[in-house]
């Protein structure tokens, strides 16, 4: 690990997590150097839904680069592109009878949230934007400014404005209404926010901590941006793309945000790729007025199609979701009333769920002891107090399960070491 030491930036983060060199990958599990194999509950921070060079969509790549097709061609018209327009409409928004032109944008989430309020704040003639408490839309500067994390704000340099951070669902606890708190602040000349141009809101906070906006708690921001004329933005890229269970993750609550954005595992291969959907009447984009030189990646565009043709064709791909999200909530549900001493309760939805620890120390523990024993897994929350569960959509069930034995025998480890440190005696000196 010496030249990553010694040349990379101190800014790196997972490989101090998960110290070791990784050569190859296979859907859920990834192999280091030496040859150890690990279980990838990570999936390249939620970017590899498909697993690891999931051979379907591998086999669409190497095909496309063996007739020498385009793989970079700015925002030009290709057939890749073209055949992806075709899918998505055929395969996404048809289907959900959803309305939407498509922007491609810079090749991460943080280019989508920025042209999303750039836009939104176009449409509208207004600046302020409400985002939620624990948000988390990316790092670039406008996107920070919506970012709820310290950790990442103390980074901008500049004093990030023109966002009110509202309380999201349930940060008062369960009996608080938050929308009618919001509704009352926007309502009233006097509270101090301006107008906003939009709202933008995760319907599952993955950076966050796993905080889930109830689908009531959804159609009620949807009612209110219609009735102060507020742009609804879903910022949809941890949590969308099959993640919950559906391909988008506030379909259960029927709504229909103004502008979407996607990113992750829209690829389907890991491959940079970043979309925003914004409804017809709002696209007064002027030609070229937000660009970037690698919007629009060919390859992802083949990926993606290959993608949306084999898991989005019927819904045996979401049962398949289904089922193992009920594997894994019974399972957490299991380590919450067995380890009471851990003080932790589950948290999250689909297959993006997880464990939020009284004490982010333990949490700590554990996820480095997993590792230790096989175990790809990472943290997140204010306090990095959540062990968050972000494994493949296709991971096969009975390596969900091994990688949740791995877990629990982490966490027993580690609850037995704390309660025989707790019993040890202590001398007293006279």
């Amino acid at each position: 690990m010496r030249i990553f030491n010694r040349l990379e930036s101190e800014v790196r983060g997972y490989i101090r997590s998960f110290p070791t060199i990784f050569t190859k990958a296979q859907n859920a599990v990834l192999t280091d150097e030496s040859g150890q194999e690990y279980i990838d509950f990570l999936a390249g921070a939620g970017s590899l839904n498909y697993g690891h060079n999931n051979p379907v969509i591998k086999k669409a790549l190497m095909d496309y680069l063996a007739t020498d097709g385009v793989v970079h061609g700015l925002d030009m018209a290709t057939t890749a592109k073209k055949k992806f327009l075709h899918t998505f409409e055929d395969r996404i928004l048809k289907p959900r009878k959803m309305q939407y032109k498509l922007q491609f944008t810079g090749p991460t989430g943080t280019n989508a949230v920025e042209a999303a309020i750039k836009l939104a704040r176009n449409v509208t003639k207004r600046q302020n934007v409400i985002s939620f408490t624990n948000g988390f839309h990316g790092v670039s500067l406008g996107s920070l400014s919506l970012t709820g994390n310290r950790k990442y704000r103390e980074a901008s340099g500049v004093t990030l404005s023109n966002v009110h951070h509202a309380p999201y669902a349930g940060y008062f606890g369960p009996d608080v209404d938050t929308i009618a708190m919001l509704d009352k602040l926007i309502a009233d000349p006097s509270s101090g926010v301006d107008h906003p141009a939009a709202v933008i809101v995760e319907s599952v906070q993955g950076e966050g901590g796993l905080n889930v906006a109830g689908l009531n708690w959804l159609k009620k921001l949807e009612k209110l941006c219609r009735r102060h004329d507020i742009l609804l933005i879903v910022d949809d890229i941890q949590a969308g793309c099959g993640r919950t269970g559906t391909f988008f993750s506030f379909e259960p609550a029927g709504i229909s945000p103004d502008i979407i954005t996607l990113s992750k595992s829209l690829s389907g291969y890991g491959l940079p790729f970043s979309m925003v959907l914004l409804k017809p009447e709002f696209d007064i984009w002027k030609p070229g007025q937000h660009n970037g030189t690698f919007r629009g990646n060919n390859m992802a565009f083949v990926t993606a199609v290959a993608a949306l043709d084999h898991y989005w064709s019927d819904s045996k791909f979401q049962a398949s979701i289904e089922k193992k999200s009920q594997t894994m909530t019974t399972y957490l549900d299991k380590l919450v009333k067995n380890y009471p001493a851990a003080e932790m309760t589950r948290r999250g939805r689909g297959l993006m769920q997880g464990l939020a620890f009284k004490d982010p120390e333990l949490a700590d523990r554990i996820t480095t002891l997993a590792f230790q024993n096989g175990l790809i897994i990472e943290t997140s929350g204010g306090n990095s107090e959540v062990i968050k569960f972000l494994v493949p959509l296709t991971i096969e069930p009975e390596k969900l399960l091994a990688g949740l034995d791995i877990l629990e025998q982490a966490m027993a480890d580690t609850v037995n070491q704390l309660s025989a440190t707790d019993a040890e005696p202590v001398e007293v000196t006279v």
